[in-house]
């Protein structure tokens, strides 16, 4: 059977070390144990790693240090997935604001992921993100993409 191809957001790697968020780090890190396991193949961007470089430094050398433990591909983004971003905030799916997350999600759209996981909440993991997201993927030819939290990807494993 093939292998679920995942994206990770920033938010699915920065919740390896939140203390103050003790269930979410605890599903992270059985992701992260999936991942080692060989269980999907991985993709994350140079979006998101750009963004772990913002952490602060002793969090920084922890995620990097996690990142050294499982295989990932790194894609680039391209003028391709930012043309996609630009119809997301185009169509209305997430505000300008949001553009970064826009950018996550054209860049795992455009790599042919089959799901972007995410603990962001607010402006990936909900309903009206989704349906726009398929919406406008439909629109301009590309296959859908699930976004789901990383604890849809760890559930039914006790």
């Amino acid at each position: 059977m093939k292998k679920l191809k995942i994206y990770l957001d920033t938010s699915v790697i920065s919740y390896l070390k939140q203390d103050d968020a003790p269930e979410k780090m605890a599903d992270t890190l059985k992701l992260w144990d999936k991942i080692r396991n060989g269980v999907y193949d991985v993709v994350i961007s140079d979006v998101t790693l750009e963004e772990i470089l913002l952490c602060a430094k002793s969090k920084r050398q922890y995620l990097s240090d996690m990142l050294l433990k499982i295989d990932y591909a790194v894609i680039n983004e391209t003028p391709e997935a930012v043309a996609l971003a630009r119809q997301f905030i185009k169509h209305n799916v997430l505000s300008k604001k949001s553009f970064d997350d826009c950018r996550h999600i054209a860049c795992a759209v455009v790599a042919g992921c089959d799901i972007i996981t995410s603990w962001n909440f607010k402006h990936m993991v909900n309903v009206r993100t989704v349906n726009g997201v398929k919406k406008i993927n439909m629109m301009e030819g590309y296959r859908t993409v699930e976004i789901y939290p990383p604890t849809m990807l760890v559930e039914g494993d006790e």
